[in-house]
């Protein structure tokens, strides 16, 4: 979680960069910051907040220069003070450098003892500041540095660099996060989605590849593989489920289709279904009930509006800021609602608590019977690459059956998607599903004393899925 913007040579750097933030704003709500190279020195800014909070039209004509890295962040390592806002900016051995990280490292903590007892200080709590640290240890060049301290790095990461003279860009060997390149004109731009790379007024050209690593210099791209022999991509599915915007493309896919074809699944495996109308919970949840309902021939009803001036219920750092979120972000249109037996869309159940409130907003507007269907098997392990699902106690789906789950929610049947629906949807079993099976796909050394034994591994294996039940 967390969105990511890189530019080079353009004359309003900074400027464009701040465009492409509004297009990742879903990504993280906490924080917002752009530093731009002009002249040999970098400079910029970080603020708390939203990104038009963060860059008053003062502040963002003040930021000048050619090339630029940009940052809106979602705490998932290191807390939400403004010392970790991204981009961080460091004076090295090599020069300045800022660093914007979309991931979680899961040996960071195990890099940052063994570097402050070697002398280290470090400045944040976040876990991308170890690996400017391992950088500065290194030798130039600052890519070929910035490619053996990433060998020393263990779990998720798309991260952008940017020093005085070049932007660089990679992603981690397994692919774990998007990372896109496109053009503005003849300006090379980086962003975490395609959305962002339009919202700039460029074109896609490509994603960068999972263990790819592109820098720009002197208006030309250079592409290195500096990983060797690759593992199996494992993306986030996550990201295809819930996370990424439905106007992007993420790792080939369309969001918006994916979504549908999530549906479309859900609603096969749920055959046949007896109800009077499909309602979406908005905004994630829309196109997985269109796909949903023209599958069941059952009619689609927008019988939730969302208040577009809330932000994320699932990203607000607090539980009781999420609570409240709730109350304020959906509101149930009785008149299309009352009396009806619904199929309640959504795509996914984390604590359960979001789901409670929205069936008992539900249950206040009349309506009869609330069939809930959601759009991916059950979330039974957090994640510990980059998507803050919380700890393993919190995840409804991991302290009982789904029946215990449905009475919690208060439903009248709750359905899940079957792991081999979700792999149907997406066309793909180049995923990581580690939430869903709590097979993690590489060691997560930081973590592992929290797992309990049987997940302790960080071999890759087929899983059996967690069917749903009506």
């Amino acid at each position: 979680m967390c969105g990511i913007i890189g530019i080079a040579d353009h004359q309003h750097a900074a400027q464009k960069a701040y465009l492409g933030l509004f297009a990742l704003q879903h990504r993280g709500q906490e924080a917002a910051g752009i530093i731009a190279a002009d002249r040999g020195r970098l400079a910029g800014r970080t603020a708390l907040g939203l990104v038009a909070e963060a860059f008053p039209d003062r502040v963002l004509r003040e930021i000048r220069g050619r090339a630029a890295v940009a940052h809106v962040r979602y705490a998932t390592a290191g807390g939400s003070d403004l010392v970790n806002a991204q981009p961080l900016l460091f004076e090295t051995v090599h020069g300045p450098i800022a660093i914007a990280h979309n991931g979680t490292l899961t040996n960071a903590l195990h890099l940052r003892r063994k570097l402050e007892s070697q002398g280290a200080i470090f400045r944040t709590s976040a876990d991308s500041e170890v690996i400017v640290h391992l950088i500065a240890r290194l030798p130039g060049p600052i890519e070929g540095a910035i490619a053996g301290a990433l060998k020393q790095i263990d779990g998720a990461y798309s991260l952008i660099f940017l020093t005085p003279g070049k932007l660089i860009a990679v992603r981690d060997p397994r692919g774990f996060r998007p990372l896109c390149v496109g053009r503005l004109g003849r300006a090379p731009v980086f962003a975490s989605e395609t959305n962002a790379i339009h919202q700039m007024g460029a074109r896609f050209v490509r994603e960068v590849e999972p263990g790819e690593l592109v820098v720009v210099h002197d208006g030309r791209l250079r592409s290195l593989k500096p990983f060797g022999p690759l593992p199996a991509p494992t993306q986030c599915v996550f990201e295809e489920i819930y996370f990424a915007r439905p106007d992007s493309r993420v790792f080939g896919l369309s969001v918006q289709a994916t979504r549908r074809a999530l549906g479309r699944e859900l609603a096969r495996e749920m055959a046949p279904v007896k109800a009077d109308v499909v309602v979406p919970v908005p905004d994630s949840g829309v196109p997985a009930a269109l796909g949903f309902s023209r599958e069941s021939g059952v009619d689609f009803e927008m019988g939730i509006v969302r208040s577009h001036y809330i932000g994320r219920t699932f990203i607000q750092p607090a539980q009781v800021l999420r609570d409240n979120s709730v109350n304020l972000k959906l509101s149930p249109i009785p008149e299309a609602l009352r009396g009806k037996r619904i199929i309640l869309i959504d795509d996914s159940i984390v604590r359960g608590t979001t789901s409670r409130r929205i069936c008992r907003m539900l249950r206040r507007a009349g309506v009869a019977e609330i069939h809930m269907a959601i759009c991916s098997p059950p979330i039974v392990s957090s994640c510990y690459y980059g998507i803050d699902t919380p700890r393993r106690e919190e995840l409804i789906a991991a302290r009982g059956p789904v029946e215990a789950t449905r009475r919690f929610i208060g439903v009248d049947s709750l359905t899940y998607l079957s792991t081999e629906g979700l792999l149907r949807a997406v066309g793909s079993r180049d995923f990581c599903l580690a939430c869903f099976t709590g097979r993690y796909p590489t060691r997560i050394m930081d973590f592992e004393a929290a797992l309990p034994s049987r997940v302790k591994t960080a071999r890759p294996a087929a899983a059996k899925s967690p069917m749903g039940v009506a």
